[in-house]
């Protein structure tokens, strides 16, 4: 069982920067994948990045590629995700998700967060 918390959501103008965090619980963190998604109201629930457990391998959206990174401290159980150049349609619900492979299919993933709300002004 893990159980993963997000924070760093909040508020920021376009071309701001936003750094989330997902702290997992548990022994085994090192042993999942992890990925995070968002949701803006009346769309699907979409892939953001993904990293390998030991954080060796990243993959991105294109919609995000060369403005987000993704990253993890498996020390300190904790999964990042730095927002850079950020844009008014990257506002959304923000989630970290936990499965054994990194995947872009959230149906991949296993274990879920609460969401951080993630809003870019214009």
């Amino acid at each position: 069982q893990v159980q993963l918390v997000e924070s760093g959501g909040g508020l920021v103008q376009a071309g701001g920067s936003l750094s989330l965090s997902c702290a997992a619980s548990g022994r085994t963190f090192s042993r999942y994948a992890m990925g995070w998604f968002r949701q803006s109201p009346g769309k699907e629930r979409e892939f953001v990045s993904a990293i390998s457990g030991s954080g060796g391998n990243t993959y991105y959206a294109d919609s995000v590629k060369g403005r987000f990174t993704i990253s993890r401290d498996n020390a300190k159980n904790t999964l990042y995700l730095q927002m850079n150049s950020l844009k008014p349609e990257d506002t959304a619900v923000y989630y970290c998700a936990a499965g054994y492979v990194p995947s872009s299919n959230r149906n991949h993933y296993t274990y879920w967060g609460q969401g951080t709300q993630v809003t870019v002004s214009s």
